[in-house]
């Protein structure tokens, strides 16, 4: 793509602010003087809420005092808006993805936050992806045998994820409308523990989640039945597992990500501190080891520049796919 029709997709992204409006200078010599602050913006034992966490926890020795603060809601634009609006001075974080920085502004008529213009990305921490998870009440032991029970009992079916323009919910329009089983309601919900919570309960018969070690643990102990993942290949901690792609499903593949982000004017010299102490966490193997059990792919070498030009080409990339589902909300 041609770099007037990037600028121009991204400057109307959510309100036209400047595009690569970037803060110079600024300094870290006394930074961090008071503890920082991780928002969350998920309930307490999502998916996220492990990942931020478990950075947070690392970050005492190699930054400073950190702590972490669940605020959700609107699948996850509480607490996006949270930290949009904090100063910009490197105490207040934000644990962002694929959903809350390029899928809630896209589908938004009129978004509380501008994903690109909002927000400094920092570091991308891991890539996630999502699996089809059912009740295990429900008789169905693959992906085209959910549709062919979805098929033969119309309107029957419900399906959660953590709120509407998620890229849960992305993948969940994508597979109704490329599969022909579009009365499969949509149910979204505060976060993805709530959702998983009713589906072993039995209130409903599927979700579209955020692979995570609880989930992975759930499907082992046949509390629920995981019938796919959306990566490219095979789990290393649920081989078992086919892809979508193998179903033949290529159209389903989603790769998400999780990542640190800051207010937009937090300085340079700020970013580059948290970028570069968090490249130091990321390089030891425990914690490496960690994400990859909970089904997660730690990035070794992310940062700033790179991190800011995946967020801003995956909204050019998603936008026309958002439009053909029917998500953009006018």
């Amino acid at each position: 793509m041609q770099l007037l029709s990037r600028r121009r997709i991204l400057k109307t992204s959510a309100g036209g602010a400047a595009l690569f409006a970037m803060p110079r200078g600024g300094k870290a010599d006394d930074y961090p003087s008071r503890p920082i602050r991780l928002v969350i913006p998920y309930t307490a034992g999502a998916t996220g809420d492990q990942i931020g966490r478990l950075w947070a926890g690392k970050m005492p020795s190699l930054l400073g005092p950190t702590y972490v603060e669940n605020i959700a809601g609107a699948g996850g634009a509480v607490g996006c808006t949270a930290v949009a609006q904090s100063a910009p001075d490197g105490y207040s974080l934000l644990l962002g993805n694929g959903s809350t920085q390029v899928m809630i502004p896209l589908t938004s008529a009129r978004p509380a936050y501008d994903g690109i213009n909002d927000f400094r990305a920092i570091y991308r921490l891991v890539i996630s992806t999502l699996a089809f998870a059912v009740h295990p009440s429900l008789p169905v032991g693959d992906l085209p045998g959910l549709i062919a029970y979805a098929k033969a009992n119309p309107g029957k079916l419900s399906y959660g994820t953590p709120g509407v323009g998620t890229g849960n919910h992305l993948v969940g329009e994508m597979f109704k409308q490329k599969r022909g089983v579009t009365d499969i309601v949509h149910i979204p919900y505060r976060g993805m523990g709530p959702a998983t919570n009713d589906l072993v309960g039995g209130q409903i018969a599927l979700v579209i989640a955020v692979v995570s070690s609880y989930l992975l643990q759930l499907n082992q102990a046949g509390k629920l039945r995981v019938l796919a993942v959306t990566s490219e290949k095979r789990l290393s901690g649920a081989p078992e597992i086919p892809t979508v792609i193998e179903l033949g499903m290529p159209d389903l593949k989603y790769a998400g990500w999780f990542g640190l982000f800051a207010p937009k004017a937090t300085p340079d010299a700020v970013i580059g501190r948290i970028a570069d102490v968090t490249r130091t966490a990321m390089a030891d193997s425990k914690l490496q080891e960690t994400y990859r059990d909970q089904g997660l792919e730690p990035d070794t070498n992310s940062g700033p520049d790179q991190f800011q030009r995946l967020v801003e080409d995956e909204f050019i990339r998603l936008s026309p796919v958002i439009k053909s589902t029917g998500l953009k909300r006018d």
